[in-house]
């Protein structure tokens, strides 16, 4: 419950920054990950393109993305010295619409959970909150999380 407060107070942080309009989508991303980041090893590689969001999405995702972090570092790749995480996202200009990927590897092999989480039942709910579908994948070389949002939901007005 702690580190799911502290991953809230930094995107209002950020917010604040920007005066609670809008904020970069790669400042949330490594805003929420870099307190994850081992001795500055870099072990987040980040590739999209830096949007504006709403104050909204950039809860949603730090939040998201701060679940992420601890799991990752209790069962996934950053569990070992050798895990990495790519997040990845794209823009369908055709169908508006946000594609975000997280993708482990080089971590231990994976396990389908037995039970569904309070943090997995967060993360689909938030992903729901911004009128989007999450996927959970449980490959054996790497958890993967995937969120497709309309842009609509998460990209700021100009």
């Amino acid at each position: 419950m702690e580190g799911r407060l502290i991953a809230l107070g930094r995107a209002h942080d950020l917010l604040m920054q920007v005066s609670w309009a809008n904020a970069s989508l790669t400042h949330t991303l490594s805003g929420a990950t870099d307190p994850y980041d081992s001795n500055g090893g870099r072990r987040f590689h980040f590739n999209g393109p830096d949007i504006r969001i709403t104050s909204g999405a950039a809860i949603a995702l730090a939040m998201t993305f701060n679940e992420l972090c601890t799991n990752t570092t209790k069962f996934g790749a950053l569990s070992n010295p050798a895990g990495r995480v790519e997040v990845a996202w794209t823009i369908d200009e055709t169908k508006q619409r946000l594609r975000l990927t997280w993708t482990e590897s080089g971590g231990p092999a994976v396990e389908v959970p037995t039970r569904r989480s309070f943090g997995t039942r967060m993360m689909e709910s938030l992903g729901q909150q911004l009128s989007g579908q999450v996927h959970l994948a449980y490959e054996r070389s790497g958890f993967v999380y995937l969120l497709d949002v309309p842009l609509n939901s998460v990209i700021a007005a100009v």
